[in-house]
């Protein structure tokens, strides 16, 4: 898969994106990332990538013009391009599974008081937003979305079993799990993992499962 961002803070990506499993999937070539500057598609002097809204209002909105150039320069066929911001539809596992069936993203990220609306309605495949509440900007969310999406792509994982009990996997939040010893401190282990019946253990962490999301996320239910 190859995933380019566009973003006025490349350096905020630099550390997380060059660790663990993601630094993993770009070294043995599952994962190319590219991360580009979008102030180098402004041409006047100062680079200047944003105006005052029309009708008045606070704060800034993203211009169109080097949004455009940028991703008209970055795309090619089959690219599907993301806003990352605060009004995009919420992002999850079941949309970071669908991402990652793509070959090419183009992740835009925001930034102070948005994007001008050519941008949505012309450019934009999808906006997606990490939740409901406002960060400085989008990398962060860029981010969130790599990491989910990339994590799933064949091979990142060494075994690709491990991405498909997880949490939200199914619907549900993962069982509890218990490591050795079995009994530490008094705190012993459910007898049931210990007995081998794997078809018991299989029916018994799906009850867990439904007890664990019925308490903790009841909206995952409805």
């Amino acid at each position: 898969m190859k995933i380019d961002v566009l973003t006025l803070f490349p350096a905020m990506f630099a550390g997380p994106l060059d660790e663990s499993i993601i630094m993993r999937a770009r070294k043995s070539g599952l994962l190319e990332l590219n991360i580009h500057q979008l102030r180098d598609w402004a041409h006047d002097k100062h680079k200047t990538v944003d105006d005052r809204p029309f009708g008045g209002g606070p704060g800034m909105l993203l211009k169109p013009e080097p949004i455009f150039e940028a991703v008209e320069s970055l795309k090619r066929d089959g690219t599907k391009v993301i806003l990352l911001s605060p009004s995009g539809r919420k992002f999850n596992q079941a949309i970071a599974r669908e991402l990652s069936q793509e070959k090419d993203l183009l992740l835009v990220t925001g930034h102070y008081e948005g994007f001008d609306e050519r941008i949505r309605e012309t450019l934009a495949d999808d906006e997606l937003s990490i939740g409901d509440y406002v960060l400085t900007n989008g990398a962060l969310p860029a981010m969130v979305v790599i990491d989910a999406v990339a994590r799933l792509l064949p091979g990142v994982l060494g075994d690709d079993d491990s991405s498909r009990d997880e949490s939200f996997s199914h619907g549900l939040l993962e069982y509890p799990q218990w490591t050795r010893p079995a009994d530490f401190r008094g705190l012993k282990v459910p007898e049931v993992l210990l007995n081998g019946n794997h078809a018991e253990i299989e029916k018994w962490r799906r009850e867990q499962a439904k007890v664990r999301t019925e308490a903790q996320r009841p909206d995952l239910l409805k």
